[in-house]
Formats: structure tokens, C-alpha cells, sequence
């Protein structure tokens, strides 16, 4: 019997065919899991108000309408709301990567001869913080209270972040480094053209993360800029929505405060404007993924591999 043959064989054989079969449930199992609460929103979304209120909606509408967005796209505020997001996602998103790339560059050199030190004292914030109040003063005392600059500063360098890029950085060839120094380059000029494009995979994958974390915060935009509505974002326009809907006596009460101007007929209800203000919320972040994913991947398994 040829290699080939028998290779066949014993992937045709009965314990393999369970464990595939065993293997392809779970993963389906899984799909259904993580799929179904994001399905569901998107149905209750996308269906009548009203009628969503009996219940009984799972993945498919039951009577279609567009209602519940063009309320939420009404809003006066959720345009300029959704520019903030866009805004601090972008632009904290890039700074904050470029500086913790400089900081990962500088730490993993074995010549910094303070890399032990810094490297601590970085991880030592990971475990303690000052506290709420003593850095609500701190942002108050520099004048950040009511800025855009509070949304991109104090949270400008991620420990974890710095943690994998370093790890990447210390995986790539010495020689590659060495050679760029030898044609004159210096340390930033090293570190912008030689090892910005080399650190790929692991700056995606901070990206991300960044990305993500500045999208979705908004307890800072109730900290420092809740009585400035030109800098509220749209998860804390999601929040003041969810509030109201969870401090309404009655669900009747709440569907009254959002009724209609023709008549008093009831257009949307606080379930309704939670889920698609949910899914309009989560659709950015959906639609970048899947181009960082591969670099997502290799970035994680890099990070993860080295210490």
C-alpha cells in the first residue's frame, strides 16, 4: 500500500470521521452562540416598534420598517456625535500607536541602559492607578476638562501595546538594524524607516485595540466633557438613551415619552432605538475588522510567543 493510501485510510477511518463530525457541531454551536445576540438586535432593529413589543423575534423581522433608524438619524446630535467618535477612533488611534511604538523601540534595546527600570515602571501602572478623584484633578489642574485633547492624552500610552510591539521588535533580525546604522541612519531615523515597516503585523494589531477601546469609550466623555455637547460621542448618546430606557417606570410610560406627532401613535419604543442604535454603533468596527485580520492574527502570535 502506497503512502497516499494509507494516509486515506486512516483519515477515512471511524474515529476520524466522529472527531471531524464532533469538531464541525462545536464550531456550528459556536457560530450560532456569537452570531445570535448580534442577529437579534438587527431583527428588533429592523422591525415595527410596536409589534416588537410581544416578543417572539429571534434572527428574521417580523413586519419590516426603516422607522427606528430614520428616528435615530433624526436626532439632532447624532451626526456631530458620530464625526467626535470617527474623530477620537482616528486620530487617538494613531497617536497613541506611533508613541507606544517609540516607547516599545526604545525598551527593547539592550543598550538603554534604563530598560529594566522604565519597563517596570510601566507595568507597575497596569496593577495601581492613582484613583478617580486624584485624576479627575490631575485633568482639571491641566486644563483638559471640556477638550477634545482629554480624550487622547491621558490614555496615550498602553502598556499591554507597548508590551506587544517590544516583543515583535525584539524578534526582528539585529542585522537589519545594525546595517541601517552603518549607512548613518540614527536611532528615529532606524526606527521610522526600518522598523515602522517591519512591525506591521503587531501595529495592526494595537490599532485595533486602540481602535476599538476609543470607539467604544464614553464613560471619559461623562467625566470631563458631559456639559460640553459639541464633544459627546456617540456611546455616550447610547448611554443617555440606555438610562432613560432602564429608569422608566413602565414600559408603557417609556413608549409614550417617544410617541409620534401624528395622533399620539407610538413610532418607536426604548427597545427599539437600544437596538439600532446599538448596531449603528457597532457596524464601523465590524467593517474595519476583517482587514486587519490577518495582521491581528500574526501580531497575537508573535506577542504571545516571546516574553
Amino acid at each position: 500500500m502506497s503512502k497516499s493510501s494509507a494516509a486515506r485510510s486512516r483519515y477515512n477511518s471511524l474515529q476520524d470521521r466522529i472527531f471531524d463530525t464532533l469538531n464541525i457541531i462545536f464550531m456550528l454551536c459556536l457560530v450560532v452562540v456569537t452570531l445570535y445576540p448580534f442577529l437579534n438586535m438587527l431583527a428588533v432593529s429592523l422591525n415595527d416598534a410596536n409589534d416588537a413589543v410581544r416578543g417572539g423575534i429571534h434572527v428574521l423581522p417580523r413586519m419590516l420598517t426603516w422607522e427606528n433608524y430614520e428616528y435615530v438619524f433624526g436626532e439632532a446630535t447624532i451626526f456631530h456625535s458620530m464625526f467626535i467618535s470617527g474623530a477620537r477612533a482616528v486620530i487617538g488611534t494613531i497617536v497613541s500607536v506611533f508613541c507606544t511604538a517609540m516607547l516599545a523601540y526604545t525598551v527593547s534595546r539592550q543598550e538603554f541602559v534604563l530598560k529594566k527600570f522604565v519597563t517596570i515602571a510601566f507595568i507597575m501602572t497596569m496593577y495601581f492607578s492613582g484613583g478617580l478623584i486624584p485624576n479627575y484633578l490631575l485633568i482639571r489642574d491641566l486644563g483638559m476638562l471640556n477638550t477634545f485633547e482629554v480624550y487622547i492624552i491621558p490614555g496615550l500610552i498602553g502598556v499591554f501595546n507597548m508590551i506587544v510591539i517590544r516583543s515583535f521588535i525584539e524578534g526582528l533580525p539585529e542585522g537589519i538594524l545594525e546595517s541601517a546604522r552603518i549607512d548613518g541612519a540614527g536611532e528615529f531615523i532606524t526606527f521610522i524607516r526600518v522598523v515602522l515597516p517591519l512591525t506591521v503585523p503587531a501595529l495592526a494589531t494595537v490599532s485595533l485595540f486602540v481602535a476599538v477601546g476609543q470607539w467604544n469609550s464614553w464613560f471619559d466623555v461623562f467625566l470631563y466633557n458631559s456639559s460640553n455637547i459639541d464633544l459627546s460621542t456617540l456611546q455616550y448618546e447610547l448611554m443617555k438613551i440606555l438610562q432613560t430606557t432602564n429608569t422608566s417606570n413602565s414600559s408603557q410610560s417609556a413608549a409614550d415619552a417617544f410617541a409620534g406627532a401624528q395622533g399620539g401613535v407610538t413610532a418607536v419604543t426604548p427597545a427599539s432605538i437600544r437596538a439600532t442604535m446599538t448596531i449603528v454603533a457597532s457596524v464601523p468596527i465590524i467593517i474595519v475588522y476583517p482587514f486587519l485580520q490577518k495582521y491581528f492574527v500574526k501580531g497575537m502570535t508573535v506577542g504571545g510567543v516571546k516574553g
